[in-house]
C-alpha cells in the first residue's frame, strides 16, 4: 500500500450503524476514539423500515414511523454529547444519517466508499433484533470494505457460558467460563491479525499495522495451518510432509507475507505460526487481543479453506472486537 493509498484511506469516513441498543452505542464510541485519534469524520447510519419485530405495536402510520425516527435521532444527539466530552472528539465531525431502508442496505450503500463500517455484534435485544438481524455477520460477508465488529464486555453470551459452567460444575462453588487470571487489561492488548499468505490477508495485515500504528501497539501476526492448508511442501511433493516439515513451510509462507507488507517501521512485528485451524486458534487468540483482524471469503486455494467460514466464526464467537478486511 503506497503513502497516497494509506492517506487516502485514513481520511475516509467510518460509517457506524446505530439503533439506540448499547450494542449500536458501543460501536459508536468506539469509532469515536478511533475518529478521535486519525481526524476521521464519522457518518452515523440508522436505517428504519417497515419490518417491526418489538413487543410493541408496528406504527401504523408514516407520522408514527416519523416519530419513531426523531425519537432515535434525540437519543443519539443526547448520547454523543455527552460521551464526546470524555473522549476529546469533535461533535462537529458527525453525521447522522437517517435512511428509509434497512440497517444492512443503508449501511453497505452509504459505506460503499468508507475506511471502515462499524456495528455492534448482534445481541438478542428487541430493538437490535428490529433493526439489525444478522447484521453483522450478514454486512461482513457482503461489504467491499473492512467492518468492523464491536463486543462488549460481559455480553449475554458471556452470561449464558457462566450459567452453563456453573450448571456442570460439582459443588456449590461459582465459576467463570472466561477467566480473566493472566489477560491484561484491554488497552494494553495487542492488536492480532490472522494470515494465510494470500493477498487478502496481505490487505488485513496492513489494515492491522495501520491500527497498531494508530493505537500505539504491537502487531501479532498469525498464521495458523493444517497440512492441507500449505500445498506442496517442497521434498514432499508425493508423500506426507511431518509437521515439522509443515512447519516450516507455514513460517516460510508468513516470512513472504511480512516482506511485502507495507508496515511503518516502529511498528513492534511479532510473526507466530501454529499448527492448528483457523477458527480455533484465531478464537483462542481473540482473548488476548485489542482488536482481531482477518480476511474475507477468498475464491480457492488457501483463500477458500481460510476464509471460507472462518471469518463468520470469528464474528460470532471472538471474545474481542473483529475487523473483517475485504
Amino acid at each position: 500500500m503506497n503513502d497516497s493509498t494509506t492517506q487516502r484511506a485514513q481520511l475516509a469516513d467510518i460509517v457506524v450503524g446505530v439503533d439506540g441498543s448499547d450494542e449500536s452505542f458501543a460501536a459508536l464510541k468506539w469509532a469515536m476514539r478511533e475518529a478521535a485519534l486519525t481526524g476521521q469524520r464519522i457518518n452515523a447510519v440508522f436505517g428504519w423500515t417497515h419490518s417491526w419485530d418489538t413487543a410493541g405495536d408496528e406504527p401504523d402510520s408514516e407520522e408514527a414511523w416519523d416519530r419513531v425516527r426523531r425519537g432515535i435521532a434525540d437519543e443519539l444527539h443526547a448520547w454523543v454529547d455527552k460521551t464526546s466530552a470524555s473522549l476529546d472528539f469533535d461533535p462537529g465531525k458527525l453525521t447522522m444519517t437517517s435512511v428509509h431502508a434497512s440497517g444492512t442496505s443503508a449501511l453497505l450503500q452509504l459505506g460503499k466508499d468508507a475506511q471502515q463500517i462499524v456495528v455492534g455484534r448482534r445481541s438478542l435485544g428487541r430493538v437490535a433484533r428490529w433493526f439489525m438481524g444478522s447484521l453483522s455477520a450478514s454486512l461482513a460477508e457482503a461489504a467491499q470494505v473492512p467492518v468492523t465488529v464491536v463486543r462488549i464486555a460481559g455480553s449475554e453470551d458471556e452470561s449464558v457460558t457462566d450459567d452453563i459452567a456453573n450448571a456442570l460444575t460439582p459443588g456449590n462453588q461459582t465459576v467463570h467460563y472466561v477467566s480473566s487470571e493472566g489477560v491484561p487489561e484491554a488497552a494494553q492488548r495487542p492488536v492480532v491479525v490472522g494470515v494465510d499468505g494470500s493477498k487478502t490477508s496481505l490487505k488485513a495485515l496492513e489494515f492491522a499495522a495501520h491500527e497498531a500504528q494508530v493505537h500505539d501497539l504491537p502487531l501479532h501476526v498469525l498464521l495458523c495451518w493444517q497440512l492441507k492448508d500449505l500445498g506442496a511442501v517442497p521434498g514432499y511433493e508425493n508423500a506426507v510432509p511431518p509437521i515439522e516439515a509443515g512447519q516450516q513451510r507455514a513460517e516460510e509462507i508468513l516470512a513472504n507475507l511480512l516482506g511485502s507488507a507495507a508496515i511503518a517501521p516502529q511498528i513492534k512485528v511479532v510473526p507466530h505460526a501454529f499448527h492448528i485451524p483457523a477458527s480455533k486458534g484465531l478464537i483462542a487468540a481473540s482473548r488476548y487481543a485489542s482488536l482481531l483482524v482477518v480476511g474475507s471469503r477468498g475464491l480457492s486455494g488457501l483463500d477458500a479453506h481460510f476464509l471460507g467460514s472462518v471469518s463468520r466464526q470469528i464474528v460470532n464467537f471472538s471474545e474481542c472486537t473483529v475487523t473483517v478486511v475485504h
